[in-house]
């Protein structure tokens, strides 16, 4: 997976911005809305104008279209298409790129295994819970493998009372996978469980860059708060069982 430089980038909110995101690592760019993050994903992506370059693994990109840059992007409003079900949702990039409609439903089955949501296959968007659109949408923009992958606040939808679960499961499918991948938050949470580094972006400024913050899912120490939190959460969680019930912290469910 490349590693991803930005060199000299200006435009409407970036003056002179400079940083890099390391093969294969989870870089979280932290700060408060209007700090410039979304536009940095989007310059990643090839979705609007500016100045200066954009290289994979050296190589400049700048004049690929953003459909060769092998991006996937979860956008922060999602962007589900209301009258397809699921497994179509998902497959919508590989049947635009002309795949077999064998091959569309292995990958599709398999993604859908990734990121737990098989069972809800043939569900429409207006029928799934927040926590079940973000996955749906996580493994849309797998489909294509992409070599980078691009998070847009993913969890700003969701309920304030929303668990670990998602954010321990999004965090271990790109460890699995090995895509480089910037994450844009303004949570500090988020931030702190799912950074390999963290990047504070303010008024289209770097401000700081922190090292490794990610703390792995098996810390003990940390094991209590964890299902505590996953008792009263919000969203579909994996950690629970019927009656309120949550499973032990060795369940293949909830180990990570």
């Amino acid at each position: 997976m490349p590693t991803i430089e930005v060199r000299n980038i200006r435009n409407y909110v970036f003056s002179n911005l400079n940083m890099k995101v390391l093969d294969k690592e989870l870089l979280v760019v932290l700060g408060p809305n209007g700090a410039g993050k979304t536009t940095l994903l989007n310059i990643i992506a090839g979705l609007v104008d500016y100045e200066g370059t954009i290289l994979f693994d050296g190589i400049p990109v700048d004049k690929a279209p953003t459909n060769d840059r092998q991006i996937g992007y979860l956008f922060q409003n999602l962007a589900l298409f209301p009258h397809l079900d699921v497994a179509s949702n998902v497959g919508y990039s590989l049947k635009v790129r002309g795949k077999k409609k064998e091959e569309i439903a292995q990958e599709v089955d398999e993604l859908l295994k990734l990121t737990k949501i098989e069972h809800l296959k043939r569900r429409y968007p207006k029928n799934l819970s927040g926590g079940e659109k973000q996955r749906v949408a996580l493994a849309r923009a797998l489909a294509t493998s992409p070599k980078v992958l691009l998070l847009d606040e993913p969890f700003n939808s969701l309920d304030s009372g929303m668990c670990n679960c998602l954010r321990r499961e999004i965090r271990q499918i790109q460890r699995e996978m090995g895509t480089t991948t910037v994450f844009v938050t303004h949570n500090l949470t988020d931030a702190e469980e799912m950074g390999d580094r963290i990047v504070v972006l303010n008024e289209g400024k770097i401000q700081q860059v922190t090292s490794k913050m990610f703390k792995d899912a098996t810390d003990n120490d940390n094991r209590s708060q964890r299902f505590q939190d996953c008792l009263h959460c919000a969203i579909d969680c994996y950690c629970k069982r019927k009656e309120g019930d949550y499973e032990s912290a060795d369940s293949p469910a909830c180990r990570m």
